[in-house]
């Protein structure tokens, strides 16, 4: 497969996720019969994320559904698409999963730890002597947030961060987090 045509599969394969999402968000609005007691704890939304250092730049899209055990507790799974760019070095594609667990000891305060298995494709410039990469990442970020109504924002850290390896610039990552 070349690179055209992977690009235009990633390309469509997220194209699809975020249909998907925008879907599942469209269809909390419309009305619906009785749900079954199941789903009246599941709820919809996920985060984005950013850090830009210098010249990197990384952009996070990662929708989710969680399952929400009582106030305090919730728990799922979310889908994750991102982009990094290193200028003139290498640019990325990721895609891959996630498990999450929230705990809100209080009303305002968010607290999480989020697994996320990737794949990283890396193209390098041109100007750069070094293969393409293609290689599974793990990421386990611990997070903190304030939390108002539906939304959270906070800040998370990657605690099995690898300089090289790893698709942030840095293990310090800000969140924005919304479940409807």
């Amino acid at each position: 497969m070349n690179i055209q045509s992977l690009n235009r599969l990633k390309i469509t394969v997220f194209s699809v996720l975020c249909t998907l999402f925008f879907g599942l968000l469209n269809a909390q609005d419309q009305p619906q019969t009785e749900k079954s007691e199941f789903w009246k704890h599941i709820r919809f939304g996920g985060g984005i994320g950013f850090s830009i250092r210098g010249n990197d730049f990384s952009g996070t899209i990662a929708p989710s559904a969680i399952y929400e055990a009582n106030e305090t507790l919730s728990f799922g799974l979310g889908l994750n698409g991102s982009i990094y760019n290193r200028k003139n070095i290498f640019k990325s594609t990721i895609l891959g999963g996630s498990v999450i667990t929230l705990v809100n000891p209080i009303r305002a305060v968010q607290l999480s730890a989020e697994f996320e298995e990737l794949h990283v494709t890396r193209k390098w410039d041109e100007f750069y002597d070094r293969e393409d990469e293609k290689y599974w990442y793990p990421a386990l970020f611990l997070g903190a947030g304030y939390r108002t109504g539906n939304f959270t924002f906070g800040v998370r850290y990657d605690v099995l961060y690898d300089r090289q390896k790893s698709i942030y610039s840095e293990a310090w990552m800000p969140f924005f987090r919304v479940y409807f």
